[in-house]
């Protein structure tokens, strides 16, 4: 039997500099992994048998497809689901958008499955739907993002995304110890995991004296609106220090946008998640760092949580995992391991 999740915050490493891939601080009872390997999971989200009681169908329903971070952690479900002998398949909106994935999971929901996991696109749109599949006799977890009331869900697993947000404000502190103005490039409001990660900077930022934080701007997730915003947010405030990207599509843009002004190396850019564009850019250095998430333990997690619901064995309601801060220093070391996948 696999351990349930329950583990502090004790004997895990902060983020503590740059030079170094380090696990985040997770918070009390929530599974996290350490700093020796970021994706080693070190407990699990529910206690599960080595095989499920029977051949359970488990639909995984992306955030958007084609995104490395929901590949990833597409890749982390299916190795687990293969392990417990279920079934597993994979949707998901071409935009990260509510209309687009409220059709898909009605059709899903409609074939009766067992179990749902689904990384809700928006925390309004999303409630009622899934809650009706709930009622209907479906698990449902939550990977990755929320819903306003997510008490309907089996279980709900995410990155500590208030600590992402704190450790990229650490690392633009870093890379700019005299402070200036600094921002945050997001996707949408509304979109629970995102507006922690903005949280989490913001309070950091404003905590410091020697740093000024200017309103957050929002791309709607598309990499040529955030080249376009962070264009016009230097010419406003040509002095602006630091970007932190809250997520993929948002660091690329930023990355172009600030290459397009020519202010690449006075702008330092701090990148949420690790794909492989990403990754070129850090080894390009249009960006100075990154903040990887933990996909595919997020997807392992969500397969186990459905597994153990439906078995009817013991659950977390509530699992954070943590993150790791990839650097040009230890991209060919520890950082190479927090990397996201393309394919599976």
């Amino acid at each position: 039997m696999k351990k349930f999740a329950a583990v502090t915050a004790a004997g895990l490493a902060l983020v503590t500099g740059l030079s170094a891939c380090t696990s985040s601080k997770p918070a009390e009872n929530v599974a996290s992994n350490t700093a020796a390997d970021p994706n080693a999971p070190a407990a699990t989200a529910a206690v599960v048998p080595d095989k499920a009681k029977k051949n359970y169908t488990v639909q995984f329903i992306q955030g958007v497809a084609g995104d490395e971070f929901y590949i990833s952690m597409q890749c982390g479900a299916q190795a687990e689901a293969a392990k417990l002998g279920v079934t597993l398949t994979t949707q998901g909106p071409q935009k990260f958008d509510p209309t687009l994935q409220k059709p898909i999971l009605d059709s899903i929901v409609a074939a009766e499955p067992d179990a749902i996991l689904i990384a809700p696109t928006d925390v309004t749109a999303m409630q009622a739907p899934l809650k009706a599949a709930a009622a209907a006799g479906i698990k449902v977890v939550l990977v990755d993002t929320s819903t306003e009331d997510p008490s309907y869900a089996a279980a709900a697993i995410a990155s500590d995304n208030e600590g992402g947000g704190a450790a990229a404000f650490d690392a633009i502190k870093q890379l700019n110890p005299n402070g200036g103005k600094v921002m945050v490039m997001s996707t949408d409001p509304g979109i629970s995991t995102a507006d922690a990660r903005v949280k989490g900077f913001k309070d950091a930022a404003e905590a410091d004296a020697k740093f000024t934080y200017l309103p957050v701007q929002y791309s709607h997730n598309d990499a040529a609106t955030a080249a376009n915003l962070i264009s016009a947010a230097l010419q406003k405030d040509p002095d602006i220090v630091g970007v932190f990207a809250a997520n993929l599509f948002t660091a690329e843009g930023t990355a172009t946008g600030v290459r397009q002004a020519g202010k690449t190396g006075s702008v330092k850019i701090v990148g949420f998640d690790a794909g492989p564009n990403q990754i070129k850019a850090l080894e390009e250095g249009t960006v100075n760092a990154l903040v990887a998430q933990q996909p595919g333990t997020i997807g392992a997690y969500g397969v186990d949580s459905a597994v153990a619901a439906l078995d009817g064995s013991t659950v977390n309601p509530k699992v954070q995992t943590g993150f790791s801060t990839i650097t040009k220093d230890n991209l060919a070391t520890e950082g190479a391991k927090a990397a996201y996948q393309s394919t599976c």
